[in-house]
């Protein structure tokens, strides 16, 4: 079935910008696999899902819209890239152009607003988070993954004498911001203190504030004994302080 698709931003100046639309908008999920699996349940645990109002605020191509769309909810898909939406809309019921920073919904519109890694890619984050809130029902949740700025990879490449290299590298993140930024303008990473600045002013109640590692799905279909150590030696750590240089915070926020 194909899905109806309203554009609000056919001409988004974040579109029309010259740099690499990988660098500005990242990479959304194209195959779906442990570690977006393990993310998925951890949605369903904490929020409102099955018979619910749910938006994916930044959907990219709908892998997540699609999945939570099968165990119930009724689902609306958003995102600033037009041709993922136009993607999307082939497998997902509802789905809208427009920015993170001005939803097109009435306040109170849906019980829950997932998240996943977005925030660090809009053009005004405090903007954007507060309207996810105002968008929510009363009671109702958002479900927020955003980088990690103690992960000692940087995922989203870097720039370097003015030129755009995709992939990990090591170590972008830890240095002043001064000198990180120079290397990634076009994404954001988050400390507690980053975050804990941009929920101070929202009305809502914070249930959880973790951090998680990665699925390590590339790593274990390549050398699958090595993964699979990797993988379950730092989800052991996220039971310790060493989740603290996980990939990705999550949270968990409720509209008071």
């Amino acid at each position: 079935m194909t899905g109806e698709l309203v554009s609000q931003q056919p001409d988004s100046p974040l579109s029309r910008r010259s740099a690499d639309k990988a660098a500005l908008l990242g990479h959304p999920s194209y195959v779906w696999r442990a570690g977006q699996e393990r993310r998925l349940q951890l949605v369903i645990q904490w929020s409102m899902v099955k018979d619910a109002d749910l938006l994916v605020d930044g959907a990219g191509v709908g892998m997540y819209s699609q999945r939570l769309a099968k165990v119930g909810a009724r689902v609306t898909s958003l995102d600033i890239d037009y041709p993922s939406m136009v993607e999307a809309s082939s497998n997902n019921e509802r789905c809208l152009v427009g920015a993170c920073e001005k939803l097109p919904f009435p306040s109170g519109r849906f019980d829950t607003v997932l998240s996943h890694e977005v925030l660090e890619h809009t053009e005004d984050d405090v903007t954007a988070l507060a309207e996810m809130v105002r968008v929510l029902r009363p009671g109702g949740r958002m479900v927020l993954f955003v980088p990690n700025r103690l992960y000692p990879m940087e995922t989203h490449g870097h720039y370097w004498r003015g030129e755009y290299h995709f992939g990990n590298t090591p170590l972008i993140n830890w240095l002043p911001n001064r000198y990180r930024n120079r290397l990634v303008p076009h994404v954001r990473a988050y400390t507690n203190g980053d975050l804990a600045r941009l929920f101070t002013p929202l009305k809502v109640n914070v249930h959880i504030h973790s951090k998680i590692y990665p699925g390590y799905d590339n790593i274990i279909y390549r050398f699958p004994r090595l993964g699979r150590l990797i993988r379950n030696t730092t989800y052991a750590m996220e039971r310790t302080r060493l989740r603290a240089f996980g990939i990705s915070h999550f949270i968990v926020a409720e509209r008071l």
